[in-house]
């Protein structure tokens, strides 16, 4: 594969915890953050960029597009099927592995990668973080970082729809 293919990025969940444990063998934090990431924004770029900034390697949980509509995101979401979403955030720099899961929540995907540092967009308080106290019992820091303001994909759908978010 050409240098530039992100693929090899994109793995199951055995193979991204592979990937942590050898990173945490080599003395290095792995980071995991999780969403949906539909209609890749600036906001979303931005929380990417810090939550690597704050170890070592970056685990992506990309909800399945089952998952998606389970958590009723809203009609015709997602708008970008999975596996397009998650070529276009495996090709993100910050981005060292993303792992689709199809539960609502991602705590079993947690368990099994294990990070030293969870991060959530602010819009979660750190309490409501799923997979907090996991991490946090095995000495791990959570993180909800602060969103820019006015970059959702919620807001972007009602843009582009021509109404007002």
């Amino acid at each position: 594969m050409p240098e530039h293919d992100t693929r090899g990025k994109i793995m199951d969940a055995a193979q991204a915890a592979e990937r942590a444990r050898a990173v945490q063998a080599g003395g290095g934090k792995v980071v995991f953050t999780n969403g949906c990431f539909d209609l890749l924004h600036a906001g979303h770029v931005d929380l990417l960029n810090r939550a690597r900034a704050l170890g070592d390697f970056l685990v992506l949980g990309l909800n399945s597009d089952d998952s998606v509509r389970a958590l009723n995101k809203g009609p015709g979401r997602p708008m970008v099927p999975q596996d397009q979403r998650a070529q276009v955030v495996a090709g993100l720099a910050a981005v060292d592995a993303v792992v689709i899961f199809s539960e609502a929540e991602p705590a079993r995907l947690i368990q099994a990668i294990a990070p030293d540092v969870l991060v959530k967009g602010g819009d979660w308080p750190p309490e409501k973080i799923v997979g907090a106290e996991f991490v946090q019992a095995r000495g791990g820091r959570v993180h909800s970082l602060p969103l820019v303001p006015g970059l959702s994909t919620t807001e972007l759908i009602a843009r582009l729809k021509g109404g007002q978010p």
